[in-house]
């Protein structure tokens, strides 16, 4: 973990110095009042880093502190209909510390870690296992079942795993890699969000997805797998769209994302 001080500050962007253990693109804290930041580039044992919240106050002399680990998402049970802002910060959480006017620096988990999940085993003791592989499943909302998955980059052998109740930082499973040595799984896992997801194969969007409204479906239909636009002016029903499409397309998780939205837009939907 590397420690330095804050040399200069232009807008978002903080110049520290004494950073020279530091990594590209680690996250670090701010200022004594721990505002979250990235690491953009490095000279020497300079850094500039992206700080992601109000920088306004902050002067030279302050410390920088570095987590000595990228920008990371939790990926676990518990995102489906959560609110988060553009670094997982999860808003009604914050909400409840800060009230409606978002403090500076509020270190909130991403995902809950004390409430329980029933994890069902779809493997047994001695099943040889790789990355991607479905171990089990959580019945996260009445109609989304989560599939937990071991790592990628990891394989081995089943040493243990059990049903029960879990919350997402709790052993579920232990695997026994070649190397000899062992590995616990659970429900959670952290992924860099610089680092694409793995797959296997891209698969050919050849199927339709039905939306629901007739005139998208007949005149510009589009194939699940598939990428659509809508451009226009303001005022053209962009939006309106939009809401009908997270309302009656084919779905069964709608993921929206906001970038300078109108709160109103994004309370709509």
């Amino acid at each position: 973990m590397s420690k330095g001080t804050i040399k200069k500050v232009a807008g978002p962007l903080v110049i520290a110095e004494g950073m020279r253990d530091a990594n590209m693109f680690d996250v670090v804290r701010v200022s004594e009042q721990r505002l979250i930041g990235e690491i953009i580039e490095i000279h020497g044992d300079q850094a500039s880093v992206q700080v992601y919240e109000e920088t306004s106050g902050l002067g030279p002399g302050e410390p920088v502190e570095s987590t000595g680990a990228p920008l990371s998402v939790e990926l676990g049970p518990g995102l489906i209909g959560s609110i988060f802002d553009g670094i997982q910060r999860p808003l009604e959480e914050i909400m409840k510390v800060s009230g409606n006017n978002l403090q500076r620096g509020v270190e909130i988990p991403a995902l809950d870690h004390q409430k329980k999940w029933h994890f069902q085993p779809l493997k047994k003791a001695g099943d040889s296992v790789t990355g991607g592989d479905i171990i089990g499943t959580v019945q996260e909302t009445p109609i989304v079942v989560h599939k937990i998955l071991v790592p990628n980059g990891l394989m081995g052998t089943l040493r243990s795993i059990k049903e029960g109740d879990y919350n997402i930082d709790e052993t579920v499973a232990v695997v026994d890699t070649p190397n000899g040595s062992s590995q616990n799984l659970t429900l959670l896992q952290k992924w860099p969000v610089r680092v694409g997801r793995p797959y296997k194969q891209k698969l050919s969007p050849d199927m339709p997805l039905v939306t629901g409204q007739r005139v998208i479906d007949t005149l510009f239909p589009i194939a699940k797998g598939g990428v659509a636009a809508v451009p226009g002016p303001f005022g053209s029903g962009k939006t309106v769209v939009q809401h009908q499409l997270a309302k009656w397309a084919e779905a069964d998780i709608v993921v929206y994302i906001g970038c300078g939205e109108r709160g109103n837009e994004m309370t709509d939907v």
